[in-house]
């Protein structure tokens, strides 16, 4: 379940819709899902380390809290939070957006629509309240749903490949280098949610073992899943014809299986958002929660009903991300969503940034010993710590200015929440 957690988190709506962004990098992109699979497996490793131990609930929270203490703590809570509630939005809408292929009325009433996508985020907000191995559960059967029909072009895919449409390796007339840093901004979003098993560590048996294998193994699934499926539909469908392709898959899947294959698609497309939903409807109770139990979010966040789970933290999540979907089918609220799915998405980052320092930080002190004595700690932990830093950082600088200028904006804005808590302990 918590491999699953990993997995369905991190392959939602990006998987199905990448191919067409990064076909006019060519085959060269191909080396950017390399680099970007590297930086995760680098996240991957370090917050696996961390989550054996530090077991705690929160994960990258309780990891910046260990090394930074509370201020840093909170912002990454904050921050993580905001953009939980933004995907959640977000993923319900894109959720009903490829559940057209099989109900064409979702395309055109957006009446219809915003009840779907309502409907899709209270059910698995029940579920989740029900209880967290229920939330499990769901994750697992969508998770294996998913992958059905991405393994079917991955694999059958190759049989119609034109090794042609790879030709000339790099058509972006820049550098190497620029090519692959510019396909590597596009495809390391598609890694974000290496991080689910970490937060609900509370909820997971024998977490010291079960969480870095979990993280691990989920990465290595999703990276693998991600390039092989990118290859086979770029071999598929000509470079001009997928540059252009609202639904590559799909449209991948019609030309070898007709209109058929085309709503097989569409349905794995629904699941894998329907399961990605799902997985983050689990964490945005769980994160609040953690940093309640600390005294830096009101206590409400930190109270579990009869079955363990933090019912009230659901609740308040899915009513802003119901107010944040309402606004996408609002015509004057849509630049103003898009751009918070923007900012909330530059906000998972920091997470990554300040675990990656936890893990150095831990490492030198088990190398040197607080009292200068010497320890045992590999080199490579050190070096893997700095890696995991220089990938998030980069991923940062990639989202652009203006985006991590509003998005320090975000940060600031958590401040007065902050210093109301603080002055409740004092």
């Amino acid at each position: 379940m918590c491999t699953s957690l990993v997995v369905g988190s991190m392959i939602g709506s990006g998987v199905f819709l990448l191919p067409a962004s990064l076909a006019a990098f060519g085959g060269i992109s191909i080396l950017g899902w390399l680099v970007s699979a590297g930086g995760a497996m680098c996240l991957a490793l370090v917050l696996a380390r961390l989550g054996a131990v530090l077991p705690r609930v929160g994960g990258p929270y309780a990891y910046a809290r260990e090394g930074f203490g509370d201020f840093v703590g909170f912002w990454v809570a904050w921050s993580y939070w905001i953009s939980i509630l933004a995907g959640n939005a977000a993923l319900a809408v894109a959720t009903i957006s490829y559940a057209t292929v099989v109900w064409p009325l979702l395309g055109t009433s957006a009446v219809a629509a915003l009840a779907a996508a309502l409907v899709a985020l209270w059910s698995l907000t029940l579920v989740n309240a029900h209880g967290v191995r229920t939330g499990g559960q769901v994750q697992l059967v969508t998770t294996v749903l998913k992958l059905l029909p991405l393994a079917a072009i991955g694999i059958v895919g190759f049989f119609h490949f034109q090794g042609d449409h790879f030709r000339p390796f790099n058509p972006t007339g820049d550098s190497p280098l620029g090519a692959v840093t510019a396909t590597v901004t596009l495809t390391l979003w598609a890694f974000i949610g290496i991080e689910a098993a970490t937060i609900p560590a509370a909820d997971v048996r024998d977490p010291a073992r079960t969480i870095p294998r979990a993280t691990i193994l989920g990465t290595t699934i999703a990276a693998v899943v991600y390039i092989v499926c990118t290859v086979a539909v770029m071999g598929i469908i000509a470079p001009a014809d997928l540059s252009t392709s609202t639904a590559p898959f799909a449209d991948a899947a019609a030309s070898i299986w007709g209109g058929a294959g085309r709503w097989i698609i569409g349905v794995g497309a629904t699941v894998a958002c329907f399961g990605a939903l799902n997985g983050w409807v689990l964490l945005s109770g769980q994160m609040p929660r953690a940093a309640a139990l600390d005294g830096l979010m009101p206590a409400a966040f930190a109270r579990l009903t009869d079955r363990g789970t933090p019912t009230i933290g659901l609740v308040i999540s899915s009513v802003i991300a119901s107010v944040l979907i309402a606004m996408n089918y609002t015509r004057g609220l849509v630049h103003a969503f898009t751009f918070l799915i923007l900012l909330a998405t530059l906000a998972t980052l920091l997470p990554y940034l300040f675990s990656s320092m936890t893990g150095l930080i831990m490492a030198l002190r088990e190398r040197f010993g607080a009292d200068g004595s010497g320890g045992s700690a590999p080199v490579g932990r050190m070096v893997l710590s700095v890696l995991a830093f220089g990938f998030s950082l980069w991923a940062i600088v990639g989202a652009g200015y203006e985006t991590v200028f509003w998005g320090f904006l975000l940060l600031v804005a958590g401040i007065p929440v902050y210093v109301a808590m603080r002055w409740r302990v004092a």
